[in-house]
């Protein structure tokens, strides 16, 4: 192994992601764990939310390993999955702005469309409306759930200064680890609707271990559930931590939904090397 690894830095809206070309081999399974939790350290390595490698697949244009800053490994990210597709574009990995690739919850379509990128997730599973959840003894508070590629509850409040006020690391961790969502845990959402076709969030990501300040999955996560509570409707903007807009689209007939995508901007912050030094 080299003391320098070539590397992107990309961000989805504010998920912030280091992606490496991996087409070769160089980072099995252990040693991307180990890579991810070093890398992923800010002010110590490079910094990010996740790492993502990129890797050869005989049916599709390219698989992905998406590992969570604490190296845990995660089947999906909306945010991740566009910075991949744009990523694979820019490098000439893949030569059309029209693209499949395979990740755990299975095959993703991507469109590049300049510095946006719009993907379609494979479908959605498990969705639960109005579960009452006791997080203290006796304290029952009303959430939802669905499978949007990764687990999400979604927890909506009444008005932004709620949103804005409401302790999302305490909360949603105490959700996170709830004992009705182990073993895999759960991403945990709080969201305000304001319109069919508006909607503001914040996001405890699983993995990561505190609020980011963007998640794909999460953001179509609202939006279906919006829907399913007869709150919004497609296409959904959903306004994230970091101020960017991530706009949802599905189509819903007879209480199942199909074509969900999700876009936003996929941009690329830096590229460069990475010294062994701070990852060793």
């Amino acid at each position: 192994m080299g003391k320098k690894i070539p590397f992107f830095k990309m961000t989805g809206s504010g998920n912030d992601f280091i992606i490496i070309d991996n087409r070769m081999g160089k980072f099995d399974t252990k040693e991307a764990q180990r890579l991810a939790k070093m890398a992923c350290r800010r002010k110590l390595s490079v910094g990010a939310d996740g790492l993502i490698l990129i890797e050869n697949d005989d049916e599709v244009d390219f698989a992905w390993t998406f590992l969570n800053s604490d190296g845990s490994i995660a089947e999906m990210c909306g945010n991740g999955a566009r910075c991949a597709a744009r990523f694979c574009f820019l490098n000439g990995i893949v030569k059309n702005q029209k693209m499949t690739f395979r990740t755990l919850a299975g095959f993703i379509d991507a469109e590049v469309l300049g510095d946006r990128v719009k993907v379609k997730i494979p479908g959605i599973s498990d969705l639960q409306t109005d579960i009452a959840l006791e997080l203290k003894e006796g304290e029952f508070v009303p959430v939802h759930f669905v499978n949007t590629g990764v687990p999400h509850v979604v927890f909506f409040v009444k008005s932004l200064d709620e949103l804005e006020l409401i302790d999302v690391r305490d909360v949603g961790r105490t959700i996170r680890f709830h004992e009705k969502f182990q073993p895999a845990g759960t991403n945990v959402n709080f969201a305000y609707v304001e319109s069919p076709q508006m909607v503001y969030i914040r996001t405890y990501e699983r993995g990561v271990e505190d609020e980011t300040l963007a998640c794909g999955t999460g953001s179509i996560a609202v939006a279906i559930i919006g829907r399913a509570k007869d709150m919004t409707d497609s296409p959904v903007s959903v306004k994230t931590r970091s101020g960017e807009v991530l706009t949802i689209y599905f189509t819903y007939n007879d209480g199942v939904f199909d074509n969900i995508f999700l876009e936003g901007p996929a941009l690329v912050a830096y590229d460069g090397f990475m010294w062994w030094e701070t990852i060793r």
